[in-house]
């Protein structure tokens, strides 16, 4: 039964990924590759968490907590969750789409870029929590991005938002205790 349900999950993610690979979509390629390269080595939240840090001491605070979270994030979508489960990357077409991302070497699964996101949007958020949505909305973007570009299934991008909310969700948890220790 389980494998059963796994297959079936396996064979929607490749429908859903071959449906957005199969329509020609030049202006959403255009603008979501630059979203995915903005994204590239975490770029797009070290600018965020720079304007961040101008709100003062409560934007200084998610800045650093958000980017705790992507560290912790990375290292282990990267370091430890890739390696282990090798899920290739999908397979893109010639004249498909004009991706302007380039196909990592990396595995698949889960989304690092999606992961980093959810994370820094998670932390950040939580610790200013009027800017929660925006970010949000800006991580959900990153991941789709990386559908759209042909470099991830939207398996990956859906396991990156959840590893990365999780641990973004973590981190603020943990940054909250430690002020409550020192103020208490």
């Amino acid at each position: 039964m389980a494998q059963q349900a796994l297959a079936e999950l396996a064979a929607l993610d490749l429908a859903v990924h071959d449906t957005v690979a199969g329509t020609p979509t030049p202006a959403l390629d255009r603008a979501l590759g630059r979203v995915s390269n903005a994204a590239n080595y975490s770029r797009l939240w070290l600018v965020t968490a720079a304007v961040l840090s101008l709100l003062g001491h409560r934007g200084r605070r998610a800045s650093v907590v958000g980017l705790v979270a992507v560290g912790a994030t990375s290292a282990t979508a990267n370091l430890l969750v890739k390696p282990l489960l090798r899920r290739g990357r999908p397979v893109r077409e010639d004249g498909e789409h004009d991706h302007r991302v380039r196909m990592p070497t990396s595995g698949s699964f889960p989304s690092g870029h999606t992961a980093s996101a959810f994370a820094f949007s998670s932390a950040a958020g939580a610790e200013l929590p009027v800017l929660a949505l925006p970010l949000r909305l800006a991580a959900t973007t990153v991941g789709w991005s990386r559908v759209q570009s042909g470099v991830h299934f939207p398996g990956d991008v859906v396991a990156g938002a959840l590893l990365g909310a999780s641990i973004g969700s973590w981190t603020h948890r943990l940054a909250r205790r430690g002020r409550a220790n020192r103020e208490g």
